[in-house]
């Protein structure tokens, strides 16, 4: 048995698990969220816990087990409490600020860097170095963080760049300068 796979899911009250289809609906105070399951993984749902379970011992079916588990648990996450990505960032004139909805970004390019927000997902600025990305669904919090990081990545040597808020960054030595006796 997966050892994630077989964890009960706890649903907060205020969210509901439903399943039928070949999918699970999970509702909650922040939005609703879908999942297509897989023909050979079982969902049960029994009251305020859910279980996973395969129905075959496949290679797949095993992989599967736990993923859709911690899937679906994602999901109850981020239809009750929600899932948040810090950015940071650090450079001399680097900054950033929302115009509609879009994400305009000084990067110390010629140009700036525009991002539109996707669908289902909240970015704040609060202060011209910090980015926030919001929203229900994991996958698409981190998606958009990644794609905003990528703008500008941070680099070894003085460290700027756009950073998660709780990446550290493994500064390298530059160029020494050699003396003139040796």
């Amino acid at each position: 048995m997966s050892r994630i796979g077989r964890l009960p899911i706890k649903v907060p009250t205020g969210v509901t698990v439903t399943t039928g289809d070949g999918s699970v609906k999970v509702k909650g105070p922040k939005g609703e969220l879908s999942l297509d399951v897989p023909d050979f993984i079982k969902v049960d749902v029994d009251g305020s816990t859910t279980t996973v379970g395969r129905l075959s011992e496949t290679k797949l079916a095993r992989a599967m087990h736990g993923t859709i588990r911690a899937r679906i648990a994602n999901m109850v996450t981020g239809v009750s409490q929600g899932f948040t990505k810090n950015l940071d960032i650090i450079g001399v004139g680097y900054s950033a600020e929302m115009k509609g909805n879009k994400l305009v970004m000084k990067l110390g390019f010629s140009h700036l860097c525009e991002f539109t927000t996707p669908a289902g997902i909240e970015i704040e600025v609060p202060a011209p170095t910090r980015i926030v990305v919001k929203g229900i669904d994991r996958q698409c919090v981190g998606q958009a963080a990644a794609e905003i990081r990528a703008f500008r990545p941070p680099e070894p040597y003085k460290g700027k760049g756009i950073r998660y808020h709780d990446e550290h960054v493994k500064r390298k030595a530059g160029k020494l300068a050699v003396s003139a006796g040796t």
